[in-house]
């Protein structure tokens, strides 16, 4: 029997993350390389204590995806923890990609979901993160979201992309509502790495849900502008569609590398929404009831 991991509603939820990832050798970087146990552990136990209780993880096969790793991190500090089947973006796909039909690569997330990940005994509870890349879609990516579309159809679990550097999200949701998925099971990853404003607010309109996602790194894009996206999202009273997380990849980002830690969303960032007078009824929408709804 395997498991299929649900959300735990009563906590809050960082809805795109990795606790293991290895793109090293894509990048040639050994930072890339995200697998420090003890002190993604002991980030994990502070999550925890600020009231974190779900990670979505949204590192699939071809990404460095460790499912023992996560299950001892899992069993050792009571996060929970929603694994992810599907492929990133272009130029991190295996060769397969290029010789497989759609219904191949459909067939092997609908696997993953319904059968379990190796002999994990855990089975994926997302497709994601469906990748673009910056400015363009190509054929191949466009392919795999179509794949990724066959997939929800057969198992109904929920979508979540990447887009390149916030580009081409409309043209992912318009892909992906083409092949038929509904809008709702839809949600855009790293909106917040541009001014976007306007992007944003049609992606909503179109009924998908958006995620900020880069959150603290500061280098790519400020967090103020973010919290200013994120208040003039509440202002429109919209921020019912819309979640938070860090995408946390290297291990220059941990703590006790120098970097600004998982905690940093809520020790940081979440005092600087207040500050701009968003509401604890919308950050709990953001961190608790929005991802509740989507991931259940």
């Amino acid at each position: 029997m395997t498991l299929l991991p649900t959300i735990d509603p009563s906590g809050y939820t960082y809805a795109h993350e990795h606790l293991y990832i290895d793109l090293s050798a894509f990048k040639n970087n050994p930072d890339c390389c995200f697998d420090e146990y003890i002190l993604i552990r002991d980030e994990m136990r502070q999550l925890i204590a600020r009231g974190v209780r779900n990670i979505i993880e949204v590192t699939n096969r071809y990404m460095g995806r460790n499912v023992d790793f996560i299950a001892r991190l899992m069993a050792d500090t009571g996060i929970n923890v929603l694994l992810s089947t599907g492929y990133y973006q272009q130029a991190f796909y295996p060769p397969h990609v290029a010789q497989s039909d759609v219904q191949a690569l459909a067939a092997e997330m609908i696997h993953e979901i319904e059968h379990g990940i190796g002999n994990s005994g855990i089975r994926a509870s997302v497709i994601a993160e469906i990748g673009s890349s910056e400015g363009q879609i190509t054929p191949d990516e466009a392919k795999m979201f179509h794949a990724a579309a066959l997939a929800w159809h057969q198992t109904g679990r929920p979508i979540s992309t990447h887009t390149g550097f916030s580009t081409m999200g409309l043209e992912q949701l318009a892909l992906l509502t083409s092949w038929g998925v509904p809008a709702q099971s839809i949600v855009i990853g790293h909106c917040d790495l541009r001014e976007n404003l306007d992007t944003v607010l049609r992606l909503i309109d179109g009924g998908a849900w958006v995620q900020f996602d880069t959150i603290g790194k500061n280098s790519y894009f400020p967090d103020e502008q973010r919290v200013a996206m994120l208040q003039a999202l509440s202002q429109r009273g919209l921020l019912n569609r819309v979640m938070l997380s860090m995408d946390i990849t290297r291990k220059s980002h941990l703590q006790k590398n120098g970097g600004p830690g998982f905690s940093y969303l809520m020790d940081s960032f979440i005092p600087q929404l207040r500050a701009a007078g968003i509401s604890q009824y919308e950050i709990d929408l953001m961190l608790r009831d929005n991802p509740a709804t989507f991931f259940k």
